[in-house]
């Protein structure tokens, strides 16, 4: 996993609508959110965390990234289902989220299985600013929002 201070691995991957998102064009601070699979509970609530305190991260000025090794097809019925205003990028072969710390052997179910971890990391102009490891999709988006209040004053 990255930590604070590292470099963050450039990437362009397309979103739901199948257009390029490229972190390098990003500026300030971004939120990039690795996440397991689209429209399951876990996942579906972190999301629609996202989506209710979009608002406050519009203000702010802070893009969100959900970063998932699901097909555009799946992300754009996601977004569509659940009125999710930020970008959701499919990362099919799971390349980025493994630079990132966020794909490889995980337990589920009792199987073992590849897969993306639910990791997010605060971006500021490609330096990792936060690095946050298995959160809970329960009310993260609210915490992220005070801890950025703080990395902005910086």
């Amino acid at each position: 996993m990255l930590e604070p201070g590292d470099a963050a691995p450039d990437f362009e991957l397309p979103n739901q609508n199948g257009e390029p998102v490229r972190l390098a064009d990003q500026e300030g601070l971004v939120v990039l959110y690795f996440y397991p699979r689209a429209d399951t509970p876990g996942c579906t609530t972190q999301a629609c965390s996202f989506r209710d305190n979009w608002d406050a991260y519009e203000d702010r000025g802070i893009p969100v990234f959900g970063i998932s090794d699901d097909p555009v097809e799946d992300l754009a019925d996601f977004a569509e289902k659940y009125d999710l205003p930020i970008d959701l990028l499919s990362d099919e072969d799971g390349s980025v989220a493994e630079q990132y710390g966020s794909y490889g052997e995980k337990n589920v179910f009792g199987n073992v299985v590849e897969g993306v971890f639910r990791n997010t990391y605060v971006v500021r102009d490609g330096v990792v600013e936060a690095a946050y490891r298995s959160v809970d999709p329960e009310g993260h988006a609210e915490v992220l929002l005070a801890d950025l209040d703080e990395l902005d004053a910086e």
